[in-house]
């Protein structure tokens, strides 16, 4: 399956790779099929024609049980027996008549694949199919088997489908035929673009459409919901005309939103699967929709050539998420996110280079292949400037389109609208792993004339080689309320910086909104539920003193927390140990965990307090009675391991908790009311001492801690009209 995955609703995608994209590679498939959703099976007959270099040796894959056969006069069709991708699928061979290539295949069978839990997702767990027919929905994707595939060629179709009345049919392209007449729902779609496989989704359906110029937005609910259809049709308007108007025109005639029957973040060409919950998240509209909306530029029109890095998922989360927040002014916070996950998940032996980025498959791998590879396209944007980064975007989708495409021809596009090498940038953001990591040290401030000189020693200190880096530099001068600001080139291990500025420099930040890929020190973000997630080893305790019913939840509990990200937890009693080890991650449960006095002390340099009715943070009290309490630091032996307590006296609330804090994994505290829980209070310990962040002496010594000055404002690279 090669559907795009939505950032929000993190989904693990199995890649079954095209080799290439030449047009004699291409094979035409005319579908016309028959739904039976009571009785799990369906009759299918495929009209196929094959490229002049697949007739010779002609092998197919089915699902088990379709038994083919062709009507089509000469034409043989046997099972041969050969390797499958999966053990549900079975291998054919048919044999064509000379300088034959089109042929009929009739088949039909049974697909029904149960939901299974997949992978160890720290952000979500979710379930997946390999395809099923039932009478609560029908999906269908290319590894599914349900038409015949011949290798890993790409395919363009038409798909007539047959169904009951009121049910409905969704698949990529245009739909050129809609009847609803006795008890049968027939409807057509046609993609004449190539595709890489080919989706059948149907259930009963209420559909809601909207024109967005020559193209149709669409939404298919399963139940009528008329206000929450016109959401997202709206938002599919103004996206679709933002999208077209940055990069270049929509290559379908219709964007659908399609509601799953169960909890799916699936971006395929021209719709989206979402589920029923999912599509309700009121922040989905301007997080994951226009994500999957800017998949079919990037993904499912400009393919990505896995074997070479799939580059889809950074620029496509750069262009939406991070645009959507640059928009709302929180951009710099989204980029320190991202770079907080590489620093929490990306520890040592999980890291590689992006041109070795296939799909998400861990919280680690998505923060190289999404994080790291969105702040690559921020450099790239900051080094060549808006308008020259936008002509570059157009001209690589303008000849690439239907084509696979990898980061090099990403490079011929960029150089060839800016007249710039940049080999230099592309090879050591996407051909090398790790990062670069910064300290900066000794400054010094001296009057010169009518002016200040201000230095400091800044030096690259990771283990790899030396990156050339464009370090962003801010000064905030005594009595001026804007920022120095400044970019230095940096293509050495150790720079001596000098500044002359016009008034005495009183701090200095380096890279002040996070415009550089580079590994955060510690003391640059605050402790967050990604550090515990992250880590290798946990270790999790409970409440010994407590009753059996809070110690079994917390029992449960562990297990869930265990299945959310690290590789190795173990769970004891408060009694089993003697002391907390700092070797591993922490998580005390329970508040007369004997262990508590440690968690507290952890947070004592933050606005909390705790005692027995309560837990105060700043403004914000949660107290005890009817709550659920998760507070996150750092162990203070070891700041690169965390301490998180999670304290509650519901035993009824901790299932839905150990479901829900994944959800919540960038936080430091958070409060959950009720037995549900429901969410009451989150947020983020605030950076106390950064060390990108120097404040100049006085002249007698004294360090005073003043605001950082205006930074300059900068403009979205689009704006939503």
């Amino acid at each position: 399956m090669k559907h795009r995955i939505s950032v929000c609703v993190l989904i693990l995608t199995l890649v079954v790779m095209p080799a290439s994209l030449k047009a004699a590679e291409t094979v035409r498939h005319d579908l016309k099929v028959v739904l039976y959703p009571k009785e799990q099976r369906f009759i299918a007959k495929d009209t196929i024609t094959l490229p002049e270099t697949l007739v010779p040796g002609l092998q197919f894959v089915l699902h088990k049980g379709l038994q083919p056969s062709s009507p089509t006069a000469g034409v043989d069709v046997v099972r041969d027996g050969k390797r499958k991708e999966a053990d549900f699928l079975e291998s054919f061979r048919a044999t064509l008549p000379p300088g034959q290539n089109t042929f009929v295949l009739e088949y039909g069978g049974t697909i029904h694949h149960l939901l299974e839990s997949y992978g160890k997702e720290q952000a979500r767990g979710f379930k997946q199919t390999p395809g099923v027919i039932s009478n609560k929905g029908v999906y269908l994707a290319g590894n599914s088997g349900w038409y015949p595939r011949f290798g890993k060629e790409l395919v363009t179709f038409t798909l007539q489908v047959e169904l009951p009345l009121k049910w409905d049919a969704v698949s990529q392209g245009e739909r050129t035929l809609h009847i609803r007449k006795e008890n049968t729902t027939l409807v057509q779609w046609e993609a004449p673009q190539v595709q890489e496989e080919i989706y059948l989704i149907a259930a009963p359906f209420i559909e809601y459409t909207q024109p967005a110029g020559r193209v149709a937005a669409m939404v298919f609910l399963r139940k009528p919901d008329e206000a929450l259809a016109g959401k997202y049709l709206d938002a599919a308007v103004r996206y679709l005309a933002m999208y077209a108007e940055l990069i270049g025109p929509y290559p379908y005639k219709k964007f659908a939103l399609v509601e799953n029957f169960w909890e799916t973040g699936f971006g395929m060409p021209s719709f989206t699967l979402l589920g029923s919950r999912i599509i309700r998240f009121p922040f989905i509209l301007h997080s994951s929709y226009p994500h999957e909306i800017l998949h079919n530029w990037w993904g499912n029109s400009v393919f990505p050539d896995y074997e070479k890095g799939n580059w889809t998922e950074g620029l496509t989360a750069y262009l939406a998420d991070h645009l959507v927040k640059e928009m709302r002014g929180d951009a710099a916070a989204y980029r320190q996110e991202a770079l907080q996950k590489y620093a929490d998940y990306v520890l040592k032996g999980r890291d590689f280079a992006l041109v070795q980025f296939r799909s998400r498959h861990s919280a680690s791998s998505a923060a190289v292949g999404y994080g790291k590879s969105l702040m690559f396209f921020h450099m790239l944007r900051q080094e060549l400037g808006d308008e020259t980064f936008i002509r570059g975007l157009r001209d690589f989708y303008r000849e690439n389109r239907f084509r696979m495409a990898d980061f090099d021809d990403l490079r011929k596009s960029f150089e060839s609208v800016s007249g710039k090498n940049m080999s230099i940038e592309f090879n050591q953001w996407t051909a090398r792993s790790g990062a670069p990591a910064l300290t900066v040290s000794d400054p010094q401030a001296v009057p010169d004339g009518d002016g200040w000189i201000l230095t400091a020693r800044i030096e690259q200190v990771q283990a790899e080689g030396v990156y050339r880096l464009s370090l962003p530099v801010a000064v905030t001068m005594e009595g001026q309320s804007r920022a120095y600001q400044s970019v230095v080139v940096m293509d050495r291990q150790r720079l001596e910086l000098k500044l002359r500025l016009p008034a005495r420099p009183v701090r200095m930040d380096v890279d002040p909104e996070f415009d550089l890929f580079r590994r955060l020190d510690r003391d640059e973000i605050p402790p967050a539920l990604t550090q515990a997630f992250g880590a290798k080893k946990m270790l999790i305790l409970l409440p010994s003193s407590d009753d059996k019913h809070m110690i079994k939840a917390y029992r449960d509990l562990s297990r869930s927390l265990a299945q959310s990200g690290p590789d190795e937890v173990t769970v004891k009693l408060d009694t089993e140990v003697q002391k907390l080890p700092t070797d591993r991650a922490v998580i005390l449960c329970g508040w007369k965990n004997r262990f508590r006095a440690d968690a507290v002390s952890a947070l004592s340099g933050y606005d909390v307090s705790i005692n027995k009715e309560k837990v105060s943070i700043g403004q914000t009290s949660i107290r005890r009675k009817d709550h659920t309490v998760v507070l996150t630091s750092r162990q203070p032996n070891n700041r690169d391991l965390s301490i998180t307590w999670i304290a509650s006296d519901l035993p009824q609330a901790l299932p839905g908790l150990g479901r829900k804090l994944p959800h919540y994994h960038k936080y430091s505290y958070l409060g959950f009311q009720g037995h549900e829980p429901a969410n009451v209070a989150k947020g983020h310990w605030p950076v106390l001492d950064s060390p990108m962040t120097i404040f100049m002496p006085r002249s007698d010594g004294t360090i005073a801690k003043v605001e950082r000055g205006k930074l300059a404002p900068r403009a979205p690279l689009a704006t939503l009209h």
